[in-house]
């Protein structure tokens, strides 16, 4: 990558670690609080509205996706007449996505008395979690929509300072009305509006004065359409893909409500904070380098596109190992301290959660240049990831319960994004052999199961029970992330050339 850029993702990733890691630690601490002061079946509650919200929310047909990988080159050309065009384009879709959210959750809640038929609450709470969220969702379609334009930009940070900022302060006055005031859940709704709408106001005004040149456009809908075809091109390929990801994130918890309960959602419900925070760690870190992939395929330059993405799949690959085996290590004391022994989850399920951890943080690297390239004609593998998930989950879960749901998203995920999309990603965008990718994935592969093997055995010297306390939590635990590290990234480094590359530029900028 350039020095610009570069430079740009350092910012990005530099601010992004530090919201990162004040959320994630609020997380922790009002999931606490929450299930102390409100009780399972309401977190269980709010998830499942969550997902159900997801579901309506497919309308979005992927349309931020196409948006911002049609950003890249006039940014790059600073054709600011062209960018005005498109981000027009984007709020006329935006605002008739809205119009069909509010039907299609009009319509949902019509049948919430079955959806919901279990629930000990009284059924207003559901209409409540539900009609907050697809109040606080609505917000991004009709005003916040144009934040794509700071993403394309490499401008993630200005999203963290005005956006996130508010709903950091939101979860402090949540833990605090909870804990302190009558009617807990009432004002926790209340603080998620009115913080919903100060943090839209202080992002809006952000993206107003960053961009002044924004302005509407005399061009109608129709014009538009037809100027930029390219945009409604790549929003019919990225529907299939949109329904996948639903199918991978989205319908687990609903499968679980409908086999188990609404407690059962919320002790994975629980895991799911863990691994939601080491996804947004790695987003934090690596997330803003799209834009730079971007930039970098529009130079054109396929010797400097190949070192960049062996670069990225070593990083991310590296993350990836650590994260996963930490968690199936570390989560079991950490849960246990945290909540309660009452909340752990059975070995089997934690191992498969890790699986799936693991491909979802190494997929970055395809996914980032997958969209570079604008590469979503494969359609048919979204609707392929999403039955596999789908019909796994119901199946296997029936005969073996929380597992077998989750066995279904790691079977698809290993399909698809395991052996499809490197396939697709080399033959159709960087234009090699498909075998240099799978030499390089069992290379990797291979060197991270020696440095995990040598690791765990070392680590059974240390004589300190991790679920005793705090203390020897941290102690045990930061004994284990650096041994690991040091023994994978030593491997890696005087193994193979990405991890190598990365690590000397790190050096380099830091000099």
């Amino acid at each position: 990558m350039s020095q610009s850029r570069t430079k740009l993702g350092l910012i990005n990733s530099s601010i992004s670690s530090i919201y990162m890691v004040v959320q994630l630690l609020l997380g922790f601490y009002s999931r606490k609080i929450f299930i102390n002061y409100l009780g399972d079946e309401i977190l269980g509650l709010n998830t499942t509205a969550v997902n159900i919200l997801q579901f309506i929310n497919l309308a979005e047909l992927g349309i931020g996706t196409a948006v911002g990988f049609s950003l890249y080159r006039p940014i790059r050309q600073k054709n600011h007449d062209t960018i005005c065009e498109i981000i027009a384009l984007q709020g006329f879709l935006y605002r008739r996505i809205a119009i069909f959210m509010i039907i299609g959750a009009l319509a949902v809640m019509a049948f919430f008395p079955i959806i919901f038929k279990k629930i000990s609450l009284p059924l207003w709470y559901a209409y409540a979690s539900f009609g907050v969220m697809l109040f606080s969702s609505l917000l991004s379609y009709f005003f916040t929509y144009r934040q794509v334009l700071l993403s394309s930009s490499q401008k993630d940070y200005a999203i963290q300072l005005s956006y996130r900022t508010w709903i950091i302060i939101k979860i402090v006055f949540q833990m605090l009305a909870v804990a302190k005031l009558p009617n807990p859940y009432v004002w926790w709704l209340i603080l998620e509006v009115i913080f919903a709408i100060i943090a839209t106001i202080s992002l809006h005004r952000h993206i107003k004065h960053t961009f002044p040149y924004l302005r509407p456009v005399t061009q109608s809908f129709h014009q538009l359409k037809k100027t930029h075809a390219i945009i409604f091109t790549k929003i019919k390929q990225l529907i299939f893909h949109r329904i996948a990801g639903f199918a991978l994130f989205q319908a687990s918890p609903l499968i679980i409500y409908a086999y188990l309960s609404l407690s059962v959602v919320t002790i994975y419900g629980n895991y799911l904070i863990i691994v939601n925070g080491i996804r947004s760690a790695c987003d934090a870190v690596f997330g803003s380098t799209a834009a730079g992939v971007g930039d970098l395929i529009a130079e054109n330059n396929t010797s400097k596109i190949l070192t960049v993405f062996e670069e990225m799949f070593s990083i991310r690959f590296f993350f990836a190992t650590i994260a996963s085996v930490c968690f199936t290590i570390l989560t079991p004391p950490f849960i246990q301290l945290w909540i309660g022994r009452s909340y752990i989850l059975p070995a089997i399920t934690v191992i498969i959660i890790a699986g799936v951890l693991f491909i979802n943080i190494y997929r970055n690297a395809l996914d980032i240049f997958i969209n570079a390239f604008g590469l979503f004609k494969d359609i048919w593998s979204p609707i392929a990831e999403a039955l596999i998930n789908i019909t796994i989950s119901i199946a296997f879960g029936y005969l073996w319960g929380l597992p077998g749901i989750l066995s279904g998203s790691l079977i698809s995920l290993i399909i698809i994004i395991g052996i499809w999309k490197p396939y697709f990603l080399y033959t159709c965008g960087l234009k090699q052999p498909p075998l240099k990718y799978l030499t390089l994935f069992l290379r990797y592969t291979l060197l991270a199961t020696a440095a995990i093997l040598i690791t765990t055995t070392l680590y059974r010297f240390i004589p300190i029970d991790p679920a005793a306390s705090w203390t020897r939590f941290l102690i045990a635990s930061t004994l284990f992330v650096i041994l690991l590290s040091a023994i994978l990234s030593t491997t890696l480094y005087f193994t193979t050339k990405g991890f190598r590359l990365f690590i000397n530029r790190l050096i380099n900028l830091t000099k």
